[in-house]
């Protein structure tokens, strides 16, 4: 989970809540209220129907590896062991969806609150510029997969928040920096709207080592999608690091030839680094 709504730079007026702290979780509380009450009078019709069941095409797989080594913290471990756990509890409510025409999926709308209660434990979560412990820590891994399958997908992604600062140096990334999902309940969320005439389905599950998700469809679609990055690198900026690039998309048709329709782009994305950049990356 992320915490923090997002990093404004050095010029920008701090908010309300950082001059005050007690108000924020006055702040907290309101828009949580009014995000229930956006669910439930809103215009949107949200994907509630689950079918066991997969849905015969598939459009785009991908996983990720359940625990690394991020943090110097030395509860790290623990986080990483909490957060599968967090994922057992979370992905049998998301894992079966189906996202019909004209619906939108929304992602703690179906999870609801990752609470102690309901068996949710402390894992790490990303605020304020550091990795701290908190209930339900760990289920943006679940949002960055979901998000990353959307972009291979039709689906468009009508909320989304990107994390506020980068933490970590990679290790062994495989997809560019950027197109993750930061979530924080309920009002830092992932929507994913279908305006297509066919019905998509999200497919999650568990292995000793893996997060592994899918997309699938009720038939076949005309194009592929791949995601490509550019103007990559980092900057200084004063005292600290800011990291850079943009994100952008190439829709493929299908078939022999493959040619590209059209390269959209998606995001541009500026956020500050937490950590020395290794002189060998780019920029």
């Amino acid at each position: 989970m992320a915490v923090e709504a997002g990093f404004r730079g050095p010029a920008a007026r701090p908010p309300l809540t950082t001059r005050y702290p007690w108000l924020y979780p006055l702040r907290v509380w309101q828009r949580q209220m009014l995000r229930k009450l956006r669910w439930r009078i809103g215009p949107e019709r949200f994907a509630l129907t689950r079918q066991p069941e997969s849905l015969p095409s598939k459009v785009y797989r991908h996983q990720s590896k359940l625990r690394r080594a991020v943090s110097a913290d030395p509860r790290d471990a623990a986080w990483q062991d909490n957060k599968v756990r967090n994922h057992s509890l979370a992905i049998p409510r998301l894992d079966g969806i189906l996202i019909r025409p004209g619906e939108t999926f929304s992602f703690w709308r179906l999870v609801g609150p990752p609470v102690a209660r309901r068996g949710f434990v402390e894992g790490m979560e990303l605020s304020r510029g550091r990795a701290r412990g908190g209930i339900g820590g760990g289920l943006c891994q679940i949002g960055n997969l979901l998000h990353w399958l959307a972009l291979h997908s039709p689906l468009e992604v009508t909320q989304r928040a990107n994390h506020s600062f980068d933490p970590f140096p990679d290790q062994g990334r495989i997809i560019p920096y950027g197109t993750g999902a930061a979530l924080f309940y309920n009002y830092v969320d992932l929507w994913l709207f279908n305006p297509t005439d066919r019905t998509f389905q999200i497919r999650l599950w568990l292995t000793e080592t893996l997060l592994n998700g899918e997309i699938r469809c009720d038939g076949r679609l005309p194009h592929r999608y791949r995601i490509v990055e550019r103007n990559a690198g980092f900057e200084q900026a004063g005292d600290r690091w800011e990291r850079f690039n943009e994100i952008w998309r190439e829709t493929i048709a299908k078939g022999e030839g493959g040619t590209t329709i059209s390269t959209d782009f998606l995001y541009a994305n500026r956020v500050r680094v937490m950590y020395q950049p290794r002189s060998e990356e780019p920029g």
